[in-house]
């Protein structure tokens, strides 16, 4: 059991050290959700898409890299090179940032531009392929068997828990989330989870055995 609960929450701090950065999604999600328009509407589009996208992800990253083992070290090396930078940042955006989560200024009231507006802001981020469909779906390979099916869906549980958590508790995590010493916390968590998964990479593709034994005299 617990062999089939480590890829799920695996799946889910990884999903959530991507998710809960501050951008234009998640600023436009908070605003709507201060407003209390179109909350639902809002928070459901950016997790399905996160889901269609994940999901594409594991299903064909995945299972292309799956089936060369030189391809899944190279993407454990890959995936863990990218997250040891993206943990960096983490650390430095914790040390130096003052910012906090602003409101966007954008009101929108009809339906329909909502929708529009948030397909924009969540399809229109080139970093939404490469979070999504390219680093989950190369992370996924690297577990065994329905390991990367689990991955999978505990990075798409936290993507509808946090959408969900900011449009419907936007008048509780407002405050918090405009002040940077909230920032400055989760960016510090973000870096622990980034380098703890990036050295499970590492582990899993033998880069550091590899290592060890060259340095070894």
């Amino acid at each position: 059991m617990v062999a089939m609960e480590t890829p799920f929450f695996t799946g889910m701090a990884t999903g959530a050290s991507l998710i809960i950065a501050i951008g234009a999604q998640n600023a436009f999600v908070l605003t709507q959700g201060l407003c209390k328009q179109h909350r639902f509407v809002v928070a459901l589009i950016c997790a399905l898409c996160d889901a269609v996208l994940i999901s594409a992800g594991v299903a064909g990253m995945g299972s292309l890299i799956e089936q060369s083992p030189r391809l899944m070290s190279i993407a454990s090396g890959g995936g863990a090179l990218f997250l040891f930078i993206y943990g960096l940042k983490s650390l430095y955006s914790a040390v130096r940032s003052d910012q906090g989560l602003q409101e966007t200024k954008t009101h929108t009231t009809r339906s329909r531009q909502v929708i529009l507006t948030t397909l924009a802001i969540t399809l229109l981020n080139p970093h939404v392929y490469l979070d999504t469909v390219v680093l989950l779906g190369s992370i996924s390979a690297t577990f065994a068997n329905e390991g990367r099916y689990l991955f999978g869906a505990g990075a798409i549980s936290m993507s509808f828990i946090w959408f969900f958590t900011l449009a419907y508790g936007s008048g509780f995590l407002a405050p918090l989330f405009k002040k940077p010493i909230t920032w400055r916390i989760l960016d510090i968590l973000i870096f622990l989870v980034m380098w703890n998964i990036a050295y499970t990479l590492l582990m899993f593709s033998g880069i550091v055995e590899t290592i060890l034994k060259i340095l070894q005299p």
